[in-house]
Parts: C-alpha cells; sequence; structure tokens
C-alpha cells in the first residue's frame, strides 16, 4: 500500500481502509525540539505497531497454528479488524512522519522487528499491553507540548488515545477482560517507550538510521519474572523477581558491594504519583543484579498497567522526575479484572 511513504492514489485507499483520513488542519507554524522529538518516538512506535499487527493478521490469514479462530470470532471477522487496524495505525505513523518532514527533522522508516508470542491469545494480550503504555507515553507528549507552548498538536494527540482506548477495549475484551481497564489510565514518559523498543522489539541494527540520534535516552532492559512483561498476574500484594544489566550503566558501580540501600522499584499506576518501594535480596555478578521488590496492589488498586523503573532515590514529585534517576526500565506488569 505504499506505507511508509504512499503516493496520493496509495494514501486514499489507507484512508478508505482506515475509515477516515488524516487532518487537513494547517500544520503548526513551529514545533519546538522537545516536541520533534516526541514526533521521532512516536513514528517509531506506530511502525512498530503497523508490522506488529501485519504480522498478526499474516498468521490469521495463512492459518498458522495458534491462530486460528478464537473465542467466538470466526477468521473474516479477525482479518477484517486488524485491517482497518493496520490503516489506522499507517495514518497514526504517517501524521508524525509528515511533522517530521515539514520541520526537515530526521523522519525514522520503518526497522526490522521479532515478536515474542505464538498464538492469537497472547498477541492481543501483548497487544492491549503496549497499546496501554502507548496511551500513557501520549499523555506525556502531550503534556511536553503543551508545558512548550506547542497547543497546536494536543488535540490530534488525544484523538490518537480516544482511538488507541477503543482498540484496547477490544483487545481486554477479547482475553476475557474488563474492557476499560482503569477509571484513570497508567502514565508513563517517552524515553520509557523508545527503551522498551530498541530493547525488545526491533532487531539490533537493522533500523535504516542511528537509534541514538534522536537524544532519547535508552535505559537498560528491567526484567520481571523473567522477561519485560508480566501477564496475567493475580490481583493481590506479591513480591517480584527482577534483573537487569547494570554492567554499562553510568552511576551503578557504587551498588557493587552488593548493598541496595537507595535503591528502590518505581511503579507507575494510574495518575497516582510514583510509587517506590525498596529492593532487597540484592545480588550483584559483574554487573548483572537480581532483586525482589513488594507490588502493592491492596492499597493502590493496581489493576491494568504498571510501568516499574528500577530507581536510585524515591520520593518522586512527578512521573517526569523517574528517567534523571532510573538505572533500568521498563518493566510492564498487566493486571485483569476479568
Amino acid at each position: 500500500d505504499g506505507f511508509p511513504t504512499p503516493n496520493a492514489q496509495q494514501l486514499k485507499a489507507i484512508s478508505k481502509q482506515a475509515d477516515g483520513s488524516l487532518s487537513n488542519a494547517p500544520p503548526p507554524a513551529k514545533l519546538a525540539d522537545s516536541t520533534l522529538q516526541s514526533l521521532q518516538a512516536i513514528a517509531v512506535n506506530e511502525e512498530f505497531e503497523v508490522a506488529y499487527f501485519r504480522s498478526l493478521l499474516g498468521n490469521i490469514t495463512t492459518g498458522v497454528k495458534g491462530y486460528e479462530s478464537y473465542k467466538g470470532y470466526d477468521k473474516h471477522a479477525l482479518e477484517k479488524i486488524f485491517k482497518v487496524v493496520i490503516a489506522q495505525e499507517e495514518l497514526h505513523a504517517l501524521n508524525a512522519l509528515n511533522a517530521l518532514n515539514k520541520f526537515k527533522k530526521l523522519a525514522p522508516l520503518p526497522c526490522k522487528y521479532q515478536f515474542p508470542v505464538t498464538n492469537i491469545h497472547d498477541a492481543i494480550a501483548v497487544a492491549g499491553v503496549f497499546t496501554s503504555f502507548v496511551m500513557g507515553t501520549l499523555q506525556d507528549v502531550s503534556q511536553g507540548a503543551a508545558t512548550a507552548g506547542d497547543v497546536g498538536i494536543v488535540r490530534g494527540v488525544a484523538s490518537i488515545i480516544g482511538q488507541e482506548g477503543e482498540q484496547n477495549g477490544f483487545y481486554r475484551t477479547f482475553i476475557g477482560a474488563v474492557p476499560s481497564e482503569k477509571p484513570f489510565l497508567t502514565t508513563s514518559v517517552g524515553a520509557f517507550a523508545y527503551s522498551f523498543l530498541n530493547n525488545n522489539v526491533i532487531v539490533p541494527g537493522s533500523c535504516p538510521y542511528d537509534v541514538n540520534a534522536f537524544g532519547i535516552p535508552i535505559f537498560q532492559q528491567l526484567k520481571v519474572k523473567g522477561g519485560p512483561i508480566a501477564l496475567a498476574v493475580k490481583p493481590e500484594d506479591q513480591t517480584f523477581d527482577f534483573s537487569a544489566d547494570l554492567s554499562t550503566v553510568q552511576g551503578a558501580s557504587k551498588f557493587s558491594n552488593g548493598d541496595s540501600t537507595g535503591l528502590f522499584v518505581t511503579y507507575f499506576s494510574g495518575q497516582l504519583l510514583p510509587i517506590s518501594v525498596p529492593v532487597k535480596n540484592f545480588k550483584w555478578n559483574g554487573g548483572k543484579v537480581t532483586f525482589q521488590a513488594a507490588f502493592p496492589f491492596e492499597e493502590n488498586i493496581m489493576f491494568g498497567l504498571s510501568v516499574a523503573a528500577l530507581t536510585d532515590g524515591n520520593n518522586f514529585a512527578s512521573p517526569d522526575d523517574v528517567p534523571a534517576k532510573t538505572l533500568a526500565a521498563p518493566a510492564l506488569i498487566s493486571v485483569n479484572d476479568e
């Protein structure tokens, strides 16, 4: 269909498939560098989503084992749904790319990707988690743009948040969860989203650009229960096992003696202030660390997505303050009301 550089005829076809078109309002006369950086991260993410859903659709269409019809949806119904979603995600990406091209900033083209799922249930569960994560990141984009005086893009970003929420209601229903995740969706920060993409789904060295060119930090991956995402977590207080490789992280060597005083796992959940709990059972082995931390579900009613970071500090006044104290992030934790 010509994505990510469609001609006018191809763009029209994408728009018809997407059930709507790009805005025809004139772009802002100027955008702050920080806002353009956010648009670069959005473009990278939306291109990943296009590839993810294309892969999912391909598996459904060709009848790959594990991707047969499921939960009362037949093959043709699922094919229609994901064809529309793919086109909508293409327009999200083109919206960001067009702005970057207008302001002559690096407009990232797609990389190669790897997807750690083998069946339709897990594929849609993971889609639900990263869609929640994206909605949290877009909150950060809106806030940052407004702070920088770039109010002209906020309406459009808000419309994308709503669209992603509509998608996620379907994904959650498909896996048997309540459609609406929380009264106030979990927030996040752009650097965590960009780190997650680079650490988990982008094939290293496959991007047609330098992944460090945007000036967005790429944190070391924080793993929970052995991976970057914990799905189907029980809604109760519990202790999680975490791990990370801090061997190249500036400022981490002071913990090489095994003393974890001052180390915390900091969670984003809903619109609560960051929740920090002390690390325990900390072990340092040549920079590779393992440790445990409580997941304070009951006190904070942590349904839906929680975003975890290993931080050198606590008592954060806002999510924006967390990246500067982050050693590894993010781990994504999903607790569903089923």
